[in-house]
């Protein structure tokens, strides 16, 4: 009777081991960025896997241990399921250390999958925590060379740089990138990820230069290196296109985007958090374009995809609702807009708090409201509140301090404060030619606003001169067809009437584009 019990007992251990390993497979079969076909795949056999990650542990292999915990992960995390994500990855952190201790290579990637995690959700605080935490461990376990702190990096910089912590950010990407190619090779897909994320830097700060290579070397890789349908060539594909429209090279970014969205549905599903991503670029691109109308239903289906599969109270929601607040700013329709940008803030207040980039990103946006309402009372102490933060936190030279230094002179010089206007223009313009370099848009958006000072001032000479070199600029870098060129343009045509009104053409120069433009006065006055 023993014997049999024995025998049993033992029967039931293979059973039981056997069960582990099969399920552990499973578990490996689940990429980080499931497709659809791979998520209905996994899907039958996720209560399975659920059961091992329950009830099954203590017959798991100690290098096998975290794997169900990170397949569940990434089975709800790639669909946007973030709550039901946590727990699973909560357990695996709690999994690991009760068997390993706090000092193991598993707890490390534990801590660096929940901070992820809470990344995507936008929780930045507690996953800079659990990220240094990570990097820390890896560190001290596998050396500074290793492929997991590369990981751990990278994943940081990436924080960094949603946070608007740009120079730390750069640090971690190139310290990444250069890692990653002495340990993996220059053709790797690790090496790709920090070339596109090193790329994704740049183009947020106008740098485009130096970001569209680095996309194009990433797509490159990308498509020599995984299957020809892969997110992350979707993903590759979204970011130049984005790269296009900020450049004014709008049928380019088009067929980008259009491309990478049709590849993200088919593989990620319509509902999916990176579907949202692509249908607010698309929407963001028209708006720029100021065709409003093909803009807003982009806009509104990017924002109620975030609703349903992030939550109402999600960054990522905010910045639908910013986005489709400006439409309606834009469309003069600024009923309709306050309430948007109100809430915006509110989410971002209590997801992010006020010592987030975002925070003061949508202030600004509310301030720019009331300017346009002429609710100048109000959007002054906003502006003031906005460039303060940004000088606190940014740094007093920062790309972001000179945008708020250009918009405090506007709301001055609507109210005709001249004097308070004209040093802070300066300012601006000093700081964007330092930052960004002498040849960038917002540049040209400098010397123009400077130029419309000057112009109400009647000051003649030095506006034409600033709107010259404004246009000059814009055309070279944006072309004539970019909306930018073209209200630049029409504004130097508007300032060159008002010279003529005032009974001063005397003053003006003999520069070919002023006597282009003046013929074409001319001759419309001729026509009337």
């Amino acid at each position: 009777m023993l014997q049999l019990a024995v025998k049993q007992n033992i029967e039931a251990e293979r059973l039981k081991r056997s069960f582990c390993q099969v399920m552990v497979e499973v578990a490996k079969q689940i990429p980080e960025t499931p497709t659809l076909e791979q998520i209905e795949e996994a899907t039958p056999r996720i209560p399975h896997l659920a059961e091992l990650a329950n009830n099954f542990c203590n017959w798991i292999e100690d290098e096998d241990l975290i794997l169900p915990f990170v397949g569940l992960g990434r089975y709800y995390n790639g669909q946007g399921f973030y709550h039901q994500t946590e727990p699973w990855l909560l357990k695996c952190l709690s999994v690991s250390r009760d068997r390993f201790g706090e000092k193991h290579p598993d707890v490390a990637t534990s801590f660096n999958k929940l901070a992820y995690l809470y990344y995507s959700q936008g929780k930045y605080k507690e996953a800079e925590s659990l990220y240094l935490k990570a990097l820390e461990l890896r560190k001290k376990l596998l050396g500074e060379e290793h492929s997991d702190v590369t990981t751990s990096l990278n994943d940081l910089g990436l924080l960094y740089f949603y946070q608007g912590r740009y120079e730390e950010a750069e640090h971690l990407y190139l310290q990444t990138l250069e890692l990653r190619k002495k340990l993996l090779g220059e053709e790797h897909i690790d090496v790709a990820t920090s070339i596109n994320n090193l790329a994704g830097l740049y183009d947020s700060q106008g740098k485009y230069e130096e970001a569209e290579p680095l996309y194009l070397k990433a797509l490159e890789l990308r498509k020599k290196l995984l299957e020809e349908d892969h997110p992350d060539i979707a993903s590759s594909l979204n970011n130049l296109g984005y790269i296009y429209d900020c450049q004014g090279r709008y049928e380019e970014a088009e067929h980008l985007y259009l491309q990478a969205l049709e590849l993200k549905k088919r593989l990620l599903g319509e509902e999916h958090p990176s579907v949202a991503i692509s249908l607010n670029n698309i929407g963001y691109s028209y708006y720029y374009q100021e065709k409003y109308e093909k803009a807003e239903p982009f806009l509104l289906q990017a924002l109620e995809i975030r609703k349903r599969r992030l939550g109402e109270k999600h960054p990522d929601v905010a910045l639908s609702i910013t986005n489709l607040a400006e439409l309606y700013h834009y469309q003069g329709r600024y009923k309709e807009a306050e309430p948007l940008f109100l809430r915006a803030l509110e989410i971002i207040e209590q997801t992010l708090g006020e010592e987030n980039p975002n925070f003061a990103i949508a202030l600004n946006s509310l301030a720019n409201l009331y300017r346009y309402q002429e609710r100048y009372e109000e959007a002054e102490p906003i502006y003031l509140r906005v460039l303060e933060w940004r000088r606190e936190r940014l740094g007093k030279e920062h790309p972001h301090v000179a945008l708020s230094l250009n918009n405090l002179a506007e709301l001055y010089r609507c109210q005709k404060r001249y004097e308070e206007a004209e040093p802070l223009y300066l300012q601006a313009l000093k700081q964007r030619k330092k930052l960004l370099g002498e040849k960038h848009p917002d540049v040209a958006l400098s010397l123009s606003n400077l130029a419309e000072l000057y112009r109400h001032q009647e000051k003649y000479k030095e506006a034409e001169i600033l709107y010259l070199q404004a246009v000059k600029l814009l055309l070279n870098y944006l072309g004539d067809e970019h909306p930018n060129s073209q209200t630049i343009l029409k504004n130097l045509k508007c300032f060159l009437q008002d010279v003529i009104a005032a009974g001063q053409r005397d003053q003006l120069s003999n520069h070919p584009l002023t006597q282009q433009l003046l013929a074409q006065i001319d001759a419309a006055n001729e026509t009337e």
